[in-house]
């Protein structure tokens, strides 16, 4: 079994920023790509950015220029730094691991989400 955990949400405000940080624990043989999604209340979940194991990485339009992606040099942690927070990037911000586990079975593993509010 594989766990993600997301870290760093909280409460700021417009024009300010805030890092997140996701860890993957567990059966792990390999990870082949981490990815910040994001749900606003009445909205669908989207993918923010990720990242994968070639380094690749891709974000959403959103938040190009404003949003980084980064990672350790074993794509876990991966972490997430906002600059120039917007009321409407408040959602509850989730983690995505995927890869093989110890027993090189494929997985996808989500976190259980953190809350990011820009205050206006």
């Amino acid at each position: 079994q594989v766990q993600v955990v997301e870290s760093g949400g909280g409460l700021v405000q417009a024009g300010g920023s805030l890092s997140l940080a996701c860890t993957a624990s567990g059966n792990i043989f390999t990870i082949n790509g981490m990815g910040w999604y994001r749900q606003a209340p009445g909205k669908q979940r989207e993918l923010v950015a990720s990242v994968n194991s070639g380094g690749g990485v891709s974000y959403a339009d959103s938040v190009k220029g404003r949003f980084t992606i980064s990672r350790d040099n074993a794509l876990n942690p991966v972490y997430l730094s906002m600059n120039s927070l917007k009321p409407e990037d408040t959602a509850v911000y989730y983690c995505n691991a995927q890869g093989y586990s110890g027993s090189r079975d494929p997985f996808a593993s989500w976190g259980p989400g953190t809350q990011v509010t820009g205050s206006s």
